[in-house]
């Protein structure tokens, strides 16, 4: 039996969309998934030394990996209304972002390259784990903050301010749906893998809209946040149209958050294909 190796991250759409796959909902003859799960920038470090076979990633890293990883058209975190969010404890204009201390969750996240995009210098990033930076802000150990995942449902009840939508202000920019992450894997797995697991993971998708209360246990055991609004919010937002299939609209996106990374000296160039 072949055995591959797996990195999904905790968030709540990573854990939804590969529940039925985890579970033995959809039979994999002939293949063995060995998982690792891991937050998103440590599966983009992982992803960087070649270490996974299989993985979620975000978009940012993966610009750097196509020569290597080949993007799968099922699994990914893209839509419109799901954008990192700025927050600081208190309001100031946006312009005045130039020259602070900003906390991100890794430096090769999606949400660190669109605050980048948007005019922030590299220098002002300030990296930690994405489930600290809430604290980080309301404590002042930074002036602001990008938020992700789980944590953009609840910033507001715990008292910080929305600064900036990344996502609405890249669907300004661009009119297209913001690109977050996706589901990647080794280009030396050879196609007939590919398009193998490709389909298992809209089968596993389809598992969970067919009972998706079935599998609110196994997300809530690896979410931050627990709370049945919070954790259906998340899944609406980031399990949509373009997690079965990306098609023609999501690959644009793709394209076009790489091409304007590359034009800024944010990303290399890469003459590889995104799906072979």
């Amino acid at each position: 039996m072949r055995s591959l190796s797996l990195g999904i991250s905790p968030c709540p759409n990573d854990t939804a969309i590969f529940y039925g796959l985890l579970n033995g909902h959809v039979p994999l003859p002939e293949l063995a998934l060995r998982l690792r799960i891991e937050d998103v920038a440590t599966l983009n470090r992982l992803a960087a030394a070649r270490a996974l076979d299989i993985t979620k990633i975000s978009f940012h890293a993966y610009g750097h990996l196509r020569d290597d990883y080949v993007l799968l058209r099922s699994g990914a975190a893209l839509g419109r209304g799901c954008g990192p969010l700025v927050v600081a404890r208190e309001p100031f204009a946006s312009e005045c972002l130039a020259g602070l201390r900003i906390a991100v969750p890794g430096r090769l996240t999606t949400a660190s390259l669109l605050l980048q995009l948007y005019g922030v210098a590299p220098a002002c990033l300030v990296e930690m784990p994405f489930h600290a930076i809430e604290a980080a802000v309301a404590a002042g150990r930074v002036d602001a903050g990008v938020l992700i995942h789980e944590a953009r449902f609840t910033c507001e009840t715990r008292g910080l301010v929305k600064l900036v939508d990344l996502g609405i202000w890249w669907e300004a920019q661009t009119g297209m749906p913001l690109p977050l992450g996706g589901i990647v894997a080794q280009r030396r797995l050879g196609r007939p893998t590919l398009d193998f697991i490709e389909q298992a993971i809209v089968r596993s998708i389809d598992v969970l809209h067919g009972a998706p209360a079935a599998a609110r246990d196994f997300i809530r055991r690896h979410a931050q946040e627990t709370g049945d609004a919070v954790l259906d919010g998340h899944i609406k937002l980031y399990v949509n149209e373009f997690t079965r299939d990306l098609g023609e609209e999501g690959a644009a996106a793709v394209s076009e958050l790489f091409a304007r990374a590359e034009a800024q000296g944010l990303l290399p160039p890469c003459p590889a294909g995104l799906f072979s």
